[in-house]
């Protein structure tokens, strides 16, 4: 297998091991009586992130050189990406999910940003294709995400309100 598949399938069984966790979150935060918002862009948002895999099996090169400074940024984007899970903990999830009265967490990188998994997640978008030499999907898949990411932190901030409120 070449590096560049190599890399995508590490990058694919990743995001499954994820989604497989923030299940678990969601279904634990669910049983407390935590309520989801904002269901109606999920679907846009899985297709997206699939359609963004798929184009990179599909039109990266099995042989494809791999630019090593982006390489190491993308490396770098997954230990932030881990800060955020490891600082949300039981509160990590891939949909809006809110518990009332829930305290807000305000540890690790929320210390310092509102929304560094959407950061993260925005970074990782345009850095893995460019680790291809593909800046044309790294254009068009970090255009569609950033449409995306404002409809999302729309429905978080208004889902997030009474909790800041009450902090």
């Amino acid at each position: 297998m070449s590096a560049a598949r190599l890399l995508l399938a590490l990058v694919a069984l990743l995001r499954l091991a994820e989604l497989v966790h923030a299940g678990r979150n969601t279904s634990a935060l669910r049983r407390r009586g935590a309520v989801e918002l904002g269901s109606g862009h999920y679907p846009l948002l899985v297709l997206l992130h699939a359609a963004w895999l798929a184009s990179l099996f599909l039109l990266v090169p099995a042989d494809a050189s791999l630019s090593l400074p982006w390489l190491a940024l993308f490396l770098l984007l997954q230990g932030a990406r881990l800060w955020v899970i490891l600082s949300l903990g039981p509160w990590w999830t891939t949909r809006i999910i809110t518990l009332a009265g829930a305290p807000l967490v305000r540890r690790g990188p929320y210390r310092l940003l509102r929304h560094p998994n959407y950061a993260v997640v925005a970074a990782e978008i345009a850095v893995l294709p460019l680790v291809f030499g593909a800046w044309r999907l790294a254009l068009v898949f970090s255009l569609l995400n950033s449409v995306l990411l404002a409809w999302r932190i729309r429905i978080e901030e208004r889902a997030l309100a009474p909790r800041r409120r009450a902090a």
